[in-house]
């Protein structure tokens, strides 16, 4: 539990691409919980990917939520109501000359990770395209990358870090390196995961991201990208993992059983907020 401090601002950031489940209500309790004295919590909806997110996923988004006894803020942040502001990121980038196109497809993306000789960061370490201008004047569709060795120049070389509270406080020293080159605008919607949320969580005021174990190395990356865009970071928390019967995280992609499913079949949120390890709604 987060003493009470004033200014605590911590957020939930669902994807509405399927049906929430254990593993979200834990993450979104863990957060409401970290608020919970005397903290302001958020609800974010992360909706960018317009091929997978849908209204229905986002309506029980809600119904889920409020379900479980959360309570929060409104009115909601929806990324794609935002893409000005991602853009006016991307445009401070570019005119660093930190940014550089990328024409490959991500089936090719994909393929040149798995065959990348020294790992697959190493196929994301690039800069123009030789025939960049031919290409651009066929109209070839092209994703945004961020040059994270030139970006690094453009910081002096100055070790960046943050403040983890996941395993006790302590300072980490950020490598965003290891990841490769990010992408930073995508082909099909203009923006990426590193670079909206970064943006959202300071134009939201967020001084607390708390999320799961699996997102830690994200941190790497949106640290730099803080840093290039003069904005805050913030204390991070990354919280464990619930796992199933099978030893495996609980995964949308699995078919991990929702809390719609979990409601129909009579379980109730006080049982549930139990067997995730919370006491029952204030």
């Amino acid at each position: 539990m987060t003493e009470s401090v004033e200014g605590f601002v911590t957020r939930f950031a669902p994807s509405p691409t399927g049906y929430l489940h254990r593993g979200h209500a834990f993450s979104a309790l863990t957060a409401f919980e970290g608020a919970a004295a005397g903290g302001r919590f958020l609800l974010r909806i992360e909706d960018i990917d317009r091929t997978r997110c849908r209204p229905e996923y986002e309506a029980a988004i809600f119904e889920d939520l409020a379900w479980l006894g959360l309570g929060w803020e409104t009115p909601v942040r929806r990324q794609s109501k935002h893409m000005d502001d991602y853009e006016a990121a991307l445009e401070r980038l570019r005119g660093r000359g930190l940014l550089y196109r990328d024409f490959r497809s991500r089936r090719e993306a994909a393929e040149a990770a798995a065959s990348a000789p020294h790992g697959p960061e190493a196929a994301f370490v690039g800069a123009a395209a030789p025939d960049e201008a031919e290409r651009l004047a066929r109209g070839e569709p092209f994703a945004w990358r961020l040059s994270i060795s030139a970006a690094r120049s453009a910081l002096g070389g100055a070790p960046l870090g943050f403040l983890e509270e996941g395993d006790g406080p302590k300072r980490v020293i950020a490598q965003p390196e290891r990841g490769g080159d990010p992408v930073l605008a995508r082909r099909d919607v203009g923006v990426a995961y590193h670079l909206a949320v970064v943006v959202d969580d300071a134009l939201q005021g967020v001084t607390h991201v708390i999320r799961g174990r699996d997102l830690y190395e994200a941190a790497d990356m949106q640290v730099l990208l803080q840093a290039l865009l003069d904005l805050p970071t913030p204390v991070y928390r990354h919280h464990r993992l619930l796992l199933g019967p099978d030893g495996r995280r609980f995964a949308k992609r699995d078919r991990a059983e929702t809390l719609r499913e979990l409601r129909g079949r009579g379980v109730t949120a006080a049982a549930l907020r139990g067997e995730l390890g919370f006491g029952p709604p204030a």
